[in-house]
């Protein structure tokens, strides 16, 4: 579990990102850059494990999934904004225009419950009473919510605080299986790499880049929001493995682009294949692999693993998208339409990954959904 609370480790991590954001435009030389960057790196890791955790704990069943996949469209949002605004701002200014979001974060948790599963877990009852009621409305009955999470709560007492080690325990060992699994397809299917490198996977393909990422940028906000609106709908297994599909085609398409420039064959269709394939990729992903792993793992861990799980799910999603990103160029390198046919190879592991492991949550209390993983 999590040695503070859900809503002091938010404002720990928004202090790290403000404090990053100043050293950035204060910067007089690159090691005062490497020190922002890692503070608002480590500001923005804590933040990409604890959101989804705490906006999980806090909704109802049935919204679950789309209140949780709202953090990935914010995302999204706020990746296409900077880009926008980074176009016409000094990197500088940009920099400052980090601390907006702080500011916001560090102002609203003022009017926000905390979890009620934390407070319960630390055993503030009465808070807990109180957050729930808040959380489901005044007039809501709560009673068999919150009978359901204290007796599970009492179940997990008995259970000894867990360690790094003991997540491989059998008990636990299917959930930390899913959470780490799914964060491994998220990020080794080349997502980052196709990101950071878009305008310049555009250009190798003979299409205009400025109109490629403008389209990029645009595409993934609204299938994001898209994605939102299905998962409670449509259910986390489907919605990924048409991501992972769509994925694979997208991978598929941009590959042969690469190979018809490779060989000058059909040489007009590349640009057009090229822009299919990524467009796709993009896409694909923003409807289902991007948000709905985090939305799993919010849900699959017991509340007495949930920190040191979390945090070994969350170190292998970024240490990941270090690999990838670190990885693209010398990839493309060797080979520029291998490097997509691996991607391609990757996320149709991630399809049968998911088809013989995965289960379904959407619907179930969090307690439902613990109590069957981890048996």
């Amino acid at each position: 579990m999590f040695i503070v609370e859900y809503k002091q480790a938010m404002r720990i991590s928004s202090s790290f990102c403000v404090a990053g954001w100043l050293a950035i435009y204060f910067a007089k030389g690159p090691f005062s850059l490497d020190i922002g960057r890692l503070a608002t790196g480590y500001g923005m890791g804590v933040f990409s494990y604890v959101v989804p955790v705490f906006i999980a704990e806090i909704a109802p069943k049935d919204l679950r999934g789309t209140l949780t996949t709202i953090n990935q469209v914010m995302i999204c949002a706020g990746v296409s904004v900077a880009f926008i605004i980074g176009t016409v701002l000094t990197w500088r200014t940009l920099a400052l225009t980090g601390l907006v979001p702080c500011a916001v974060l560090l102002l609203g948790l003022f009017f926000i419950p905390e979890s009620p599963r934390w407070l319960a877990k630390t055993g503030h009852i009465e808070e807990f009473e109180n957050a729930l009621k808040i959380l489901r409305g005044k007039d809501a009955d709560i009673s068999h919510e919150a009978a359901e999470i204290e007796d599970y709560i009492k179940t997990l007492e008995e259970l000894p605080k867990a360690k790094l080690l003991d997540l491989f325990q059998r008990r636990y060992l299917r959930s930390v299986i899913i959470g780490v699994g799914l964060m491994v397809f998220q990020q080794f299917g080349g997502i980052n790499g196709v990101c950071f490198y878009v305008s310049d996977i555009f250009e190798s393909a003979g299409f205009s880049s400025s109109v490629g990422t403008i389209t990029y940028a645009i595409l993934q906000v609204v299938v994001t929001v898209i994605g939102a609106t299905m998962i409670d709908k449509a259910g986390r297994k489907p919605l990924i493995l048409v991501s992972a599909s769509g994925l694979v085609l997208g991978c598929i398409l941009a590959g042969i682009s690469f190979y018809l420039k490779a060989y000058d064959l059909w040489v007009k269709a590349a640009p057009i294949l090229a822009v299919t394939g990524i467009l796709l990729y993009i896409a694909s992903f923003s409807a289902g692999m991007g948000a709905v792993p985090w939305v799993v793992m919010s849900e699959i861990f017991p509340i007495n693993i949930k920190g040191v799980a979390g945090s070994l799910a969350t170190l292998v999603n970024w240490f990941g998208a270090w690999i990838v990103s670190y990885t693209f160029n010398f990839l493309m390198s060797w080979s520029s339409y291998g490097t997509f046919i691996l991607y391609a190879a990757i996320n149709a592991l991630s399809i049968l990954f998911v088809i013989k492991v995965v289960p379904e949550t959407k619907g179930r209390t969090l307690e439902q959904i613990q109590a069957a993983v981890n048996k």
